[in-house]
């Protein structure tokens, strides 16, 4: 039996083979824990920055999570504890999150390893200086970015922001194919 920290039943990993890009997020929202679906809050921009940017042709709903890995996508969280807010997380979560995280990587070998919010990254990675955007460092043997977090308590970055965020990213993993 496994030590890794899993997520909570009902919210699982959407992993696939040789994926492009896994997308971490923070920790499940509680209306996602309840639908088991991940970013399922309708005011999260996740999936509309994730189309707008060109990751998928077409406006994808959380209840269709397990399309993304044919698109060479996946998701996970760094916290599987779910809460109404990202600051209820303690530091000795993220901490472990980003261990688990790294776990992950290491089993699935995505192209790129993007977490969804600068906040959270740099409480479980240390790296108290990191910005939006390529990291130096890998996760793993993945290439690492950091991308806003999409939540609509987020008001740094609208949908505009985001998506050109998220279509950089796009178009680094296009050119690296």
């Amino acid at each position: 039996m496994s030590s890794e920290p899993t997520t909570p039943p009902g919210l699982p990993d959407v992993l696939g083979p040789g994926l492009d890009v896994l997308f971490c997020g923070i920790n499940p929202g509680l209306m996602s824990a309840a639908k088991g679906q991940h970013f399922a809050r309708p005011g999260n921009r996740f999936w509309p920055a994730l189309h707008l940017s060109g990751f998928t042709p077409r406006l994808l709903t959380p209840a269709e999570q397990d399309e993304l890995p044919r698109y060479g996508l996946g998701i996970t969280n760094l916290v599987a504890r779910p809460t109404a807010r990202a600051d209820e997380l303690t530091a000795e979560e993220l901490r472990a999150g980003g261990a688990r995280l790294t776990s992950v990587a290491r089993r699935h070998r995505p192209k790129v390893v993007a977490v969804v919010g600068v906040t959270a990254y740099r409480a479980a990675f240390g790296r108290k200086a990191a910005a939006i955007g390529p990291q130096d460092e890998t996760i793993a043997s993945s290439r690492l970015w950091v991308l806003p977090n999409p939540s609509g308590l987020n008001a740094h970055y609208q949908l505009p922001a985001l998506a050109e965020v998220f279509g950089r990213l796009r178009l680094e993993v296009a050119q690296a194919d």
